[in-house]
């Protein structure tokens, strides 16, 4: 049975005492295991179909229109009056639809002029392309999100371990390191980018990689200041005397004391690697056309100030993400001090 030692469950209990975490940690999880189930909420495929006594799933496996009766062998449009009658009149059968009959890429031809506004058939309204808003709001939703956490998993890795390199060794190595991140951090992301998207089709890992490689520099700064600090500590010493290995010392005795200054970091990496690809996307240089994205909302928020319905949801979207991440990082930041205590 797994149990926690008293410094983790003495964490558990700060955190879960700061209720604007706690709470904002719940929310934010409801709101992103939604995303995770887009494709169940939001596409124009069917959840099940019975036709001829038979159940057909076309949200998990292509079926082609002969299967249901028709003439080609191509996907079956299912928001097709054709493919409905084949369904219902002929097969006998029905049809079970998501909640939101729309994919992120789904043009809704009924809805004329576009964009129009918010309504019972589209909540949120469509864009000027005629795609249901509350539909790429949630794919959306999802890209960033896990865009962001992806980005801020990987370039923590790198920082961490890179901070603790410089800070724990110093001397000439500390000294090549920073020259190294000073001109590395000097480079510009957005030059980078367009000369990249000049060349190869932007894609999430294309991009992720880019940011990946020019981002890994945030935290090392903070990593390096307390291993500095803390190398030349007693028990430090003692270690070191008794033979441990320089990456145990490392990341088992003086990485638990940097932690509180690195996950004070942590919202910022987190808010900003969001950030980065819905600036990418504002500009046109981010994730191909037609995917679903937030930056890409704002921008037609921008270019349709007549609709102001896009651009207040994806202000909210961004206002409500961002505050409840910072939030959660707040409270794990103050769980991880050993100075607070809440009642």
């Amino acid at each position: 049975m797994f149990t926690l030692d008293p410094i983790q469950r003495r964490r558990l209990e700060n955190f879960k005492s700061n209720k604007r975490a706690f709470w904002s940690l719940w929310i934010f999880l409801g709101l992103f295991a939604l995303s995770l189930c887009a494709d169940l909420i939001a596409n124009d495929k069917p959840l099940l179909i019975r036709y001829e006594g038979d159940f057909y799933a076309p949200i998990f496996q292509f079926y082609p229109e002969t299967t249901f009766g028709g003439d080609f062998e191509t996907e079956a449009d299912y928001t097709d009056p054709f493919i409905h009658e084949l369904i219902r009149e002929e097969g006998d059968g029905w049809m079970i639809w998501p909640l939101i009959p729309y994919s992120y890429d789904t043009i809704v031809y009924e809805a004329q002029p576009s964009p129009s506004p918010p309504g019972a058939r589209n909540w949120l309204g469509t864009d000027d392309q005629a795609r249901d808003v509350t539909a790429r709001l949630i794919h959306g939703f999802r890209t960033s999100v896990t865009f962001g956490l992806i980005l801020t998993f990987l370039s923590s890795i790198v920082g961490i371990t890179a901070g603790a390199i410089q800070g724990y060794f110093g001397g000439w190595t500390d000294l090549i390191f920073q020259r190294v991140i000073e001109i590395w951090s000097a480079t510009p992301l957005l030059y980078v980018v367009l000369i990249i998207a000049s060349i190869i089709a932007p894609s999430f890992w294309m991009l992720l990689g880019i940011l990946l490689a020019l981002t890994w520099t945030s935290l090392v700064g903070v990593v390096r200041a307390e291993f500095l600090r803390a190398r030349n500590f007693e028990y430090v010493q003692a270690a070191r005397a008794l033979g441990v290995s320089n990456a145990k010392i490392m990341f088992r005795h003086l990485l638990p004391n940097a932690m509180v200054a690195t996950l004070t970091m942590l919202p910022f990496v987190l808010t900003g690697a969001i950030s980065s690809l819905a600036m990418l996307d504002f500009l046109g240089f981010g994730l191909p056309p037609g995917s679903a994205s937030l930056g890409e909302l704002t921008l037609q928020g921008q270019n349709n100030l007549q609709a102001p319905w896009l651009g207040i949801t994806g202000f909210l979207a961004f206002a409500i993400m961002l505050s409840l991440l910072v939030f959660i990082f707040e409270g794990i930041r103050d769980a991880f001090d050993p100075r607070k205590t809440f009642r």
